[in-house]
């Protein structure tokens, strides 16, 4: 679908600008676009290439799993079906200080884990359970304190001020987990959450609202 989308915009844009005589104009922004395009991606790896070996460090030296203990408390309450020695909770609470860290590479492997988990827990198999649903919602909206592909786009771009950033990503992304945590409880008030048993029939009919 998003090939599409890109292909109606560059058609369009050739067509409209043969309708305006100016097609020289379209040839030029493509060589330019083009260069920079290089210049960016180059410094692009760059700064990512720092970016993640702090990562790693980040993550052999034990300052994850620091995180991870830390955010624990909080998250047992969210996730109130899962056990706290299950393996769910350990991989959702390093995908959460992944994401924080700004460690997006580190943090899918332990998201797509704890959803394999979580629908190991899953009393309807054939449809997403309640914590699975929250765990989606907080993984989408993750807060992330340390926005390193941003920061790295602004380094190549020639930012004076890369991490300027960083302030409005905090407030954004924590702004963003806070609706997306309070609409899921709305959503569990209303239909109901893991501790409702499933079917005799085996049917994926929803639970009537509460």
């Amino acid at each position: 679908m998003v090939n599409v989308v890109w292909l109606v915009l560059i058609v369009g844009g050739i067509i409209v600008s043969a309708l305006h005589h100016s097609m020289l104009s379209v040839t030029q922004a493509i060589i330019t676009g083009s260069e920079k395009a290089v210049e960016v991606a180059m410094g692009f790896a760059g700064i990512m290439a720092l970016w993640l070996g702090m990562a790693k460090i980040a993550e052999q030296s034990g300052l994850m799993r620091g995180v991870s203990r830390a955010l624990a408390p909080c998250v047992s309450r969210l996730f109130p079906g899962v056990p706290k020695d299950h393996p769910a909770m350990g991989n959702m609470l390093m995908n959460m200080a992944a994401n924080m860290l700004g460690m997006g590479g580190a943090a899918t492997p332990f998201g797509l884990k704890a959803m394999q988990d979580l629908q190991s827990l899953n009393p309807r198999k054939n449809r997403a359970s309640a914590n699975m649903i929250t765990f989606l919602a907080i993984n989408t909206a993750a807060i992330n304190f340390i926005p390193a592909t941003v920061i790295a786009l602004r380094v190549a771009a020639g930012s004076r001020n890369p991490t300027q950033i960083v302030g409005p990503t905090i407030v954004a992304t924590g702004t963003a987990c806070l609706v997306a945590v309070a609409a899921d409880r709305v959503m569990r008030h209303y239909w109901g959450g893991d501790d409702d048993p499933p079917s005799q029939t085996g049917d994926d009919t929803p639970p009537p609202r509460r």
